[in-house]
C-alpha cells in the first residue's frame, strides 16, 4: 500500500482546497451575472406590462367615450321622434 505521510496529506488538503475555492468563486460570479440579467429581463417585462396597462386603460376610456356618444345619440333620436309626435298630432287635428 501507498504510505502517505503527513505532509503528502496536508498538501493534498491544501490542493483540494484551493481547487474548491476556485470552483465556488467561479459558481458565485456566474450566478451574479445570472442574477444582473434576469433583473434586466424584469425591468423590461415590468415596462412591457405598464404599456399594456396603458393601452387597456386608454381603450377603456375611449369605450366609455363611445358609449357616452352611442347613449346621446339616442337621446337625441327619441326626441326628435317625440317631437314628431307631437307635430303628427298637431297636423291631425
Amino acid at each position: 500500500m501507498l504510505k502517505l505521510s503527513m505532509d503528502s496529506i496536508q498538501i493534498l488538503l491544501i490542493i483540494i482546497l484551493v481547487i474548491s475555492t476556485v470552483f465556488i468563486t467561479v459558481v458565485g460570479i456566474q450566478l451574479a451575472l445570472v442574477l444582473f440579467e434576469t433583473r434586466k429581463i424584469l425591468r423590461s417585462v415590468n415596462k412591457v406590462t405598464k404599456g399594456f396597462d396603458n393601452v387597456a386603460q386608454g381603450l377603456s376610456h375611449g369605450l366609455g367615450e363611445a358609449t357616452g356618444f352611442l347613449n346621446g345619440f339616442k337621446t337625441v333620436m327619441k326626441v326628435i321622434d317625440v317631437y314628431k309626435n307631437v307635430k303628427s298630432e298637431k297636423s291631425k287635428k
